[in-house]
């Protein structure tokens, strides 16, 4: 079975460009990559073209998700495998291609609508060395690991892991979590040493998008960004903590578009093996609406 080995890159539709803009580079450490499109502009973590693009398209939220296979091989297999699956797919154009900056590109939907690419072959820009957007004194962890993970919304779980399931990944509930008068039960796929890559299954979220966790190689790192994230008064929705099944020391904070950032250091490599858990280890309290109803984050 062929399988998807990162979450490589992530769309995002955004009202106001120049204020993630500013956000990206200033709080988050992101280098801008502003090739002149009126629509969008790129962000940079690593020696890759982007991570992350910004669409001029007021929707704040999650316009796709792209996943990697190895090459063109498993790209071919990839599409054998989704037909026999069942899932709908199309091959995207040299053109769809050439714009994410791929040499190939699947164009599909997960069971609640989400858009997913599948792609093999990313622009790699080793000429173009990484230089972030404010003083670091790390870089982001990327590698293998890929852009990092999110949690997205799915209205039916058992169907959005079957989905994944085809997609190569593995995964299970790893938290059972007390809400009130509700336990709430997320499930975590992974496909590489990342814990998890994706995750869904908290419930109360109008978006598409919960947060997404982007990780550094120098606990200092998340020290600064924390300061800079108070100084410029960017809402801090959950405190730094550390978490059971990742063991990401992190925190979260909004973006201009609402959703959430995790900043995050030292994950241990997955266990490729279930287990779960019911806290996390420390810290993690909710604040500036961490917990509400709208936008519940799961402590992942």
């Amino acid at each position: 079975m062929v399988q998807v080995t990162e979450l490589s890159y992530m769309g995002i539709g955004v009202k106001d460009l120049e204020a993630w803009k500013s956000f990206a580079t200033t709080i988050v450490g992101m280098e801008l990559s502003d090739e002149g499109e009126r629509d969008r502009c790129y962000l940079r973590m690593d020696y890759w073209h982007h991570r992350l693009v910004l669409h001029a398209d007021g929707s704040d939220d999650l316009t796709y998700l792209g996943f990697r296979v190895a090459g063109p091989e498993e790209f071919r297999e990839m599409q054998q495998q989704l037909s026999e699956a069942g899932v709908k797919y199309r091959v995207g154009s040299e053109e769809e291609a050439d714009e994410r900056h791929v040499l190939e590109v699947l164009k599909l939907t997960d069971p609640s609508g989400n858009p997913i690419e599948i792609f093999h072959g990313p622009e790699v820009q080793f000429t173009k060395p990484f230089h972030p957007g404010r003083r670091m004194h790390g870089r982001f962890n990327t590698g293998t690991g890929g852009l990092g993970h999110c949690i997205i919304r799915e209205d039916d779980s058992a169907a959005a892991y079957r989905f994944f399931r085809v997609l190569g990944m593995r995964g299970s509930v790893e938290y059972k979590i007390r809400m009130g008068q509700h336990v709430v039960t997320p499930t975590f796929m992974h496909c590489n040493d990342r814990d998890h890559t994706v995750a869904f299954g908290i419930g109360g979220m109008n978006r598409r998008l919960n947060h997404i966790m982007i990780e550094v190689d120098n606990l200092d790192d998340v020290g600064l960004t924390y300061e800079l994230v108070r100084e410029h008064k960017v809402p801090v929705t959950i405190t730094p903590g550390k978490h059971s099944n990742d063991h990401m020391y992190s925190f979260y904070f909004r973006n201009p578009s609402g959703w959430m950032f995790e900043y995050g250091w030292g994950g241990r490599p997955a266990t490729h093996q279930s287990e779960y858990y019911v806290q996390d280890v420390y810290g993690h309290h909710p604040e500036a609406g961490g917990f509400g109803d709208e936008e519940r984050t799961q402590r992942s």
